[in-house]
């Protein structure tokens, strides 16, 4: 499981490449391809750009939400949200050899999750975050440390990525709390050189 995740949040193909590419060239290894609001046609323009360079640097790319292109994209797998496909029929339409991970923010949701199903887990949102509509109630660091605490005694030892307005200097505490890694959008696209933020994001991380 990768440490860093980052997720795009580009308004087109264009932009959604060109965020995506700067945070590989920076050393992630996992990229998610959100894109909410485009069509089916403009998500799969930016797949077409950003897979191939993923490939060339050894990266994962997964779809947000996008269950229905992911074998037409080649993409590695998917992220669903809490309103968006049940894992089950997720897994039902990829079959066993792709990546499916899930939206959680509380322990019920994570001991609701048939973690058979699934890969890993997103919880958050750590704080509030503009990159991210309905937002869920923020769980800052004590949230995820009680939260994760609990999954770890009930014997959940599904990966779990921290997600949700996380800037490079909540990691290190933000490391404690006993989570897999974290997912990183507007902290790298919205830098003023992204590749380089996406450096010091796994610079920092290599070192936990």
């Amino acid at each position: 499981m990768e440490k860093l995740q980052f997720i795009t949040d580009g308004m087109d193909a264009d932009e959604t490449t060109r965020q995506a590419l700067a945070a590989i060239e920076g050393g992630c290894r996992w990229v998610q391809i959100r894109m909410k609001d485009a069509d089916d046609a403009e998500v799969l323009d930016a797949a077409r750009h950003i897979i191939p360079f993923a490939r060339k640097h050894g990266a994962t790319v997964v779809l947000d939400d996008r269950v229905h292109l992911v074998a037409e994209s080649g993409a590695d797998g998917v992220h669903i949200g809490k309103e968006d496909m049940p894992p089950a029929e997720a897994r039902r339409i990829l079959g066993t050899d792709k990546i499916i991970g899930v939206t959680v923010n509380s322990l019920e949701d994570i001991l609701s999750v048939d973690r058979r199903l699934i890969d890993y887990m997103g919880m958050g949102p750590f704080r509030f975050t503009t990159t991210k509509k309905k937002l869920a109630a923020t769980l800052g660091i004590d949230g995820y440390r009680r939260i994760l605490s609990d999954a770890r005694n009930r014997g959940t030892d599904t990966p779990v990525v921290a997600i949700g307005g996380i800037t490079l200097g909540d990691v290190p505490e933000l490391m404690t709390t006993g989570i897999n890694g974290i997912a990183i959008s507007g902290a790298i696209s919205r830098a003023e050189n992204p590749t380089e933020a996406t450096r010091h994001f796994m610079e920092l991380l290599n070192t936990k």
